[in-house]
């Protein structure tokens, strides 16, 4: 019986060295002469914490064995064990709890991830893959696609959620003989990560759902404005793109019905207010990527002022789905008014970070404890970051809150691309808002004075307060900067830029008043309004004094040593060193 080894080999499984995995597994199947296995790549399943993961699947396709952490010495029990003896390695399992993290989820964007490689067409169309389009040209008019859209309730997933249907029927109704098909593959969000992972685990459902909003709006281009420091997710666009022209999935009268559709890649060199779409066609344009004005709207004027229409990467893969299933079955998954799935990147202090797939609806604290596992280290959930910058915290006490677009907007935060940032009870919510705030300013492309002075001053104010030196009238002036910054600026950039700030202001205004009024950090975190100090628990160990760079720490051996405050730099490597938590911060 031949088996399959597929290695996950997405970024953040290379990361963890599944390419070392991968070697290994070769290297030792021909040593021990296993003629009946094969090794191949995959893309990331999800389970990002348990990288690197190794799928053992029989000739028929159902999988065996999931191994998790196989790091490169492991690979031999694989082999030797599995592979040769046919003897499970009961130890290198993944668990039942780790098992559930994929059973609890609904994948339609995610169905391929980590089952197929992503570098070999035949497994797509293996998979299903062009049927869709097949189906869309040979037996659909552009009209019907777009009202199977309608009928699916798919809204953009780059964030604000508008109707896709409408966006491909404007463009559709749009006067011109030529027309773009655009991909914003800019993901910038800290935190987001699923844009990546699609296109490294199924570049093909891009390029499927691509072609048939190519057919729908009558575009005979598209194009991938993809982030340049996503060199995997390049390279196999690259090839998928390479491989479906050559099998005449891509180019020229495209399975025979007239229809001609071709693909290209455009890197971004890293500005993300090139997530806007207009700033995104202006990059494309070979311009500084900064918002235009709207209307016009780039379904009637954008890329090179031809009608384009411009969605994300997990938009598109929703695409072949729905035409082969029809709107209606992915209408079944969600809400009325949001309906379908949505992927979510969980970052931050969570158990198992990674990719998860997911109804809409479902309570926030079904995703971040029913799959993420709960927050690290036995720590308490305080908070969770939607939407990235142009998100905002929603805290512990709304973790029921079902996640659509309708009910996360009423929190103060965004679904937006789908990252999740988490945050427990070390987390100082001031410094949060400091941070995301410091990002929007620094990618602000200065066009308005809004979004370009105002958010300027406001990280001002902040980075007053968390060095101790905030002033009466500090959280009243906050509030009101955002209020101009949110109505005067042009794009969707500056417009939610002061998010973080007003809903850590709105859920967490005592950590500011306590950093204002009485020079304390609630989470012990920001240094010039905390202390260190060492309780009885110290056994005079010496450690934490060796590591002090600054010479602030004394005591004899076996005794209670002592931090002096005047020298203490506070750079906590003290407590690091600590191994019996008698550092501690006040």
């Amino acid at each position: 019986m031949s088996l399959r080894v597929v290695v996950g080999e997405g970024s953040c499984g290379i990361a963890s060295g599944a390419k070392k995995t991968e070697a290994a597994l070769r290297r030792l199947i021909g040593e021990e002469g296993v003629a009946d296995a094969s090794v191949e790549i995959a893309g990331c399943i999800g389970n990002c914490y348990l990288e690197p993961i190794v799928d053992v699947y029989e000739e028929g396709g159902a999988l065996e064995a999931r191994y998790v952490n196989v790091a490169e010495g492991k690979a031999e029990e694989i082999v030797r064990r599995h592979l040769r003896r046919g003897e499970i390695c009961e130890e290198l399992l993944i668990s039942d709890e780790d098992a559930d993290f994929l059973a609890l989820q609904e994948r339609i964007v995610l169905r391929n991830a980590g089952r197929i490689n992503p570098e070999a067409i035949g497994e797509y169309v293996k998979a299903g893959g062009y049927e869709a389009l097949k189906k869309a040209l040979m037996s659909m008019a552009p009209e019907d696609v777009i009202d199977e859209l309608k009928a699916a309730g798919l809204r953009g997933r780059g964030g604000a959620g508008f109707p896709t249907w409408f966006k491909w029927d404007a463009a559709r109704r749009s006067a011109g003989a030529v027309k773009y098909m655009v991909c914003n593959a800019d993901e910038r969000d800290p935190g987001a990560f699923m844009d990546r992972a699609v296109l490294e685990g199924d570049p093909h459902s891009v390029l499927e759902g691509m072609a048939i909003g190519g057919y729908a709006t009558s575009a005979g281009t598209g194009v991938i404005y993809v982030r340049a420091e996503y060199p995997l997710a390049i390279k196999r666009l690259e090839k998928a793109i390479g491989q479906a022209e050559e099998a005449g999935y891509l180019g020229k009268n495209i399975f025979g019905s007239g229809f001609d559709f071709s693909i290209r890649i455009k890197a971004g060199a890293g500005a993300f207010v090139c997530g806007e779409e207009t700033a995104l066609i202006a990059s494309l344009e070979g311009e500084r990527g900064m918002p235009r004005l709207k209307p016009p709207f780039p379904a009637q004027k954008g890329y090179w002022n031809r009608p384009t229409n411009i969605n994300n990467v997990e938009t598109f893969a929703n695409v072949p789905f729905i035409i082969a299933h029809g709107g209606g079955a992915f209408a079944a998954y969600g809400t009325e008014k949001s309906s379908g799935t949505k992927v979510f990147a969980l970052a931050g202090k969570i158990k198992k970070g990674g990719l998860v797939e997911v109804q809409m609806g479902l309570p926030l604290e079904r995703i971040i404890f029913g799959l993420g596992g709960g927050v690290k280290n036995g720590k308490a959930f305080k908070a969770v970051q939607l939407g990235g910058p142009s998100g905002g915290c929603v805290p512990a006490a709304l973790a029921g809150t079902p996640v659509d677009y309708e009910n996360i907007t009423k929190t103060g935060a965004i679904v937006g691309s789908g990252g999740m940032v988490v945050m427990d009870e070390d987390t100082c919510m001031v410094d949060m808002a400091r941070y995301f705030l410091d990002f929007t300013r620094k990618e602000s492309c200065g066009k308005c004075n809004y979004c370009r002075v105002g958010t300027k001053r406001m990280l001002e104010i902040l980075e007053r307060i968390t060095q101790g030196l905030g002033a009466d009238g500090d959280i009243e002036l906050l509030e009101e900067l955002a209020g101009k910054i949110k109505d005067g600026a042009m794009c969707g950039l500056g417009q939610t830029a002061p998010n973080p700030v007003l809903t850590t202001i709105r859920y967490f205004r005592a950590e500011y008043e306590d950093h204002i009024y009485r020079k304390h950090c609630t989470a012990h975190y920001c240094k010039a309004l905390i202390a260190y100090g060492i309780s009885k628990a110290c056994v005079g160990c010496t450690k934490c004094a060796r590591v002090c760079p600054a010479g602030a720490i004394a005591g004899k051996v076996k005794e209670r040593h002592a931090i002096d405050g005047e020298k203490c730099v506070k750079c906590g490597r003290c407590e690091e060193a600590c191994s019996f938590g008698a550092v501690f911060r006040d």
